[in-house]
């Protein structure tokens, strides 16, 4: 009996995890695999095609919302990153510890409550939604990422490689931009594609603050699907997994070599 239960329990795991990637991924490979499907209908396959691919390149619609998407994601990515700098930077003389765990709430919350608060906010400043109220939305949701990534490299830095720059002679100025910031390069560069990548495949933030007239590409797929299931949205889809894919793998690549520098230090 004991053998069998031992038995029993070595085969259990690995096929929980098997089928909980199964799971996980079995429906993203058939969106990629039918984005190369020739048939109007995306639940049956006729052929391999780049039909859809085709057909996405020549869409000024989807290029557009596109346009829309990245605009409010480098914005928000810039902004975050600004922010977030300066208000890590500013915690070394003044203590505001509580008002950083406030940023990291946002991490915590579902997207839901933050886009009907966002909402809320500029409904009762009668602020009109469009990429003002997009790259503020976007903006909140990175400063969660960017204060906690930024906080844990800078509290890493020596002190007295600081000291010893204002000794000899620099100015604030100089030290951050020769000393500080070269030091917070990798930190900012991951969580500047984390906030990106997150802006860019965001859903909820973007439908709620969006106006008719400027929509982000998810709201636009989401507006696709609402009357038919264009299998162009496969092909986007997939585009949208590479990109985002790359930069994350690029992303814990910057941390894994951050961390390798700073035990070299």
């Amino acid at each position: 009996m004991v053998l069998g239960k031992r038995t029993f329990t070595k085969y259990l795991n690995p096929i929980s995890v098997i089928l909980t990637y199964v799971f996980l991924y079995l429906p993203i490979f058939i969106l990629i695999l039918f984005s190369f499907n020739d048939s109007s209908v995306s639940i049956e396959w006729t052929g391999f095609s780049f039909r859809w691919y085709y057909k996405l390149f020549d869409s000024p619609e989807i290029w557009a919302a596109l346009g829309v998407s990245l605009i409010v994601a480098i914005s928000s990515t810039l902004i975050s990153l600004l922010l977030g700098t300066l208000f890590v930077i500013s915690g070394r003389w003044i203590k505001i510890d509580f008002i950083t765990s406030l940023f990291n709430t946002s991490v915590i919350l579902p997207d839901i409550i933050l886009a009907v608060s966002v909402l809320s906010i500029f409904a009762f400043l009668r602020i009109p939604l469009g990429y003002g109220s997009l790259i503020v939305g976007h903006t909140i949701i990175g400063l969660g990422f960017v204060i906690p990534i930024v906080k844990s490299r800078f509290h890493e830095l020596d002190p007295e490689l600081t000291e010893a720059s204002l000794d000899l002679g620099a100015g604030y100025i100089q030290t951050f931009l020769r000393v500080i910031f070269p030091l917070l390069t990798p930190s900012l560069v991951a969580s500047g594609l984390l906030v990106f990548t997150l802006s860019l495949d965001d859903f909820l933030i973007s439908f709620f603050c969006s106006s008719p007239t400027v929509q982000t590409l998810s709201v636009y797929v989401y507006s696709m699907i609402k009357t038919w299931v264009d299998p162009t949205i496969n092909a986007v889809s997939t585009l949208l997994l590479l990109v985002s894919s790359i930069l994350v793998l690029l992303m814990s690549y910057l941390k894994v070599a951050d961390k390798v520098v700073s035990n070299e230090h």
